[in-house]
């Protein structure tokens, strides 16, 4: 099980990668493992994609509405890091764009290769829905996506038949959000269904990206006020262009401080403005490590040298 005391005596450091995008090699995502492996990992993450509809030109001058997946392949990324470095991994599972039965092809396909630790999650919308819409024969919540996997950990398939052979049980984490999810009408909601999934059995909880610490100490305070027990586990991205002070908020939903947005806005280059990212979770990261927390876990994607910049200093 990862991120308990045993894994992590002291502050662990973990990533998350993304798979290569549909036609491009694995080799850029090896660099990344290759600039990041001697901070000897607790685990490393890896994304998993919907399909997502475009809109494609027919020759008569219409256009035809299709499904693709850009980032096809985590189950195989992550058999393949396994293999090739001997780091555990963790792949994540969506309710956004999978079936129950997809679902359940994955979790078969994990335990022939010994993949068992997960990372539970809801997912985004798709790029043209305007709210959340589940996939046909798919859930709504992360919540339910882990009742399928506590089925399968006690040998049931999705249609209720028995699974014949012995299954070595998942353990898996899920999402949390110390600015609230965008969706929770307030921090208490947010909590309550954080708790729910801690029941259903949840083993740890990796936070969306912040950039405040006083915002992620408040929220662990309050989510052990509501019986909260499981770590928590910081979400970190180190601010890396200019443009990402519009995007980042945009996108994620979280504030950055009006200090590091001062301090960025001075910069003459995405050079600077990288410079002082890295300062930043610097000293983010020493803050949260006399914290205690169990682990500080990084998103890379257009970031690895920063983070092995961090890491460093850190580790």
């Amino acid at each position: 099980m990862l991120y308990t005391a045993e894994t992590t005596q002291t502050t662990g450091f973990s990533f998350e990668v993304l798979p290569p995008l549909k036609g491009k090699g694995i080799d850029s995502l090896f660099d990344t493992v290759d600039a990041l492996r001697e901070f000897n990992p607790v685990c490393i993450n890896i994304t998993t994609h919907r399909s997502e509809h475009v809109w494609k030109e027919k020759g008569d001058g219409t256009f035809e509405r299709m499904t693709i997946r850009r980032r096809p392949g985590s189950v195989a990324v992550a058999a393949v890091i396994k293999h090739k470095y001997n780091i555990p991994v963790v792949p994540h599972i969506l309710c956004s764009g999978f079936s129950r039965e997809e679902t359940e092809y994955v979790l078969i396909d994990l335990q022939f290769l010994g993949i068992t630790d997960l990372l539970v999650l809801r997912g985004d919308k798709s790029s043209d829905d305007k709210r959340f819409v589940p996939t046909p024969g798919g859930y709504s919540h992360a919540l339910e996506l882990q009742g399928q996997i506590n089925r399968f950990n006690e040998g049931i398939f999705d249609d209720g038949s028995r699974i014949e052979s012995s299954v070595t049980p998942f353990t898996y984490g899920v999402a949390c959000y110390p600015e609230k999810h965008e969706e929770a009408p307030n921090m208490e909601r947010d909590l309550y269904w954080l708790k729910k999934k801690q029941e259903s059995g949840a083993c740890y909880a990796v936070t969306q990206l912040f950039y405040d610490n006083a915002k992620y100490f408040s929220f662990v305070e309050r989510a052990r006020a509501e019986g909260i027990t499981i770590p928590i586990i910081p979400g970190i991205k180190p601010l890396k262009r200019k443009a990402q002070l519009s995007i980042i908020p945009q996108t994620f939903k979280v504030d950055i401080p009006e200090t590091l947005a001062e301090e960025a806005l001075k910069c003459k280059s995405d050079d600077d403005v990288r410079q002082v990212g890295i300062e930043w979770c610097i000293s983010q990261c020493k803050e949260l490590k006399a914290f205690g927390v169990p682990a500080l876990h990084f998103y890379t994607a257009g970031a690895t040298e920063s983070v092995r910049e961090i890491a460093k200093v850190i580790f």
